[in-house]
């Protein structure tokens, strides 16, 4: 454990409460974080993590920028549903990515682990491709993916790394209920502002 995975774990944990709150503030606090474990992942050869992070230091921008607009009245972002095409297409990018990828580290570095680390990276992009777009199903993959990261970061040795994952479960269980919970109010509202209009022309 050293001083650096404290540091980043501190900025990650306060950018997925910031995502779960749906507070567009959680973007450059992630830019922090993702930097910081770039810099992690590149120390104990995990070279797919590595140069995932540096994309996903781009994708805040992508996400900043998405957020900016369609806020709820309390200011918050609005969540959509993820359309099941996009969600097919979405998963088979990911794996075709994690193919890719995971061939390249295979045979052109000493990358540990390099298919898993390769698969997970791949699907972490789509996982906050998804979260940028403002889609709960994201926080289902999320779910998914940090559980298999635990496992690899305990095997890594990065074990306060491994706890911060763990703890990602956590807070990706909490974002789910919180934005299905929203969501559901949403499309209450939705339905019921055209209900309103028929009463008041009649």
């Amino acid at each position: 454990m050293s001083t650096l995975e404290v540091v980043a774990v501190i900025f990650n944990i306060v950018g997925v409460w910031l995502t779960a709150q749906r507070i567009r503030w959680c973007w450059p606090v992630n830019v922090v974080a993702v930097l910081l474990y770039a810099w992690i992942f590149h120390g104990v050869k995990l070279y797919s993590d590595m140069l995932l992070q540096l994309v996903f230091a781009v994708l805040q921008g992508y996400g900043w920028w998405r957020w900016s607009s369609g806020h709820s009245v309390s200011g918050k972002v609005r969540i959509e549903r993820l359309p099941a095409r996009e969600g097919l297409l979405g998963l088979a990018v990911g794996l075709a990515g994690a193919g890719l990828l995971g061939a390249l580290m295979q045979h052109f570095t000493d990358a540990a682990l390099p298919w898993l680390d390769s698969a997970l990276s791949a699907f972490s992009l789509v996982a906050s491709l998804w979260a940028a777009r403002k889609y709960a199903a994201s926080w289902y993959l999320w779910i998914v993916l940090d559980s298999v990261y635990v496992g690899l970061f305990l095997y890594k040795d990065l074990y306060l790394t491994a706890a911060l994952y763990a703890g990602f479960i956590v807070l990706a269980v909490y974002g789910l209920r919180t934005w299905q919970k929203d969501l559901q109010a949403q499309e209450r509202s939705r339905t019921a502002l055209p209900d309103a209009a028929t009463q008041a022309a009649r």
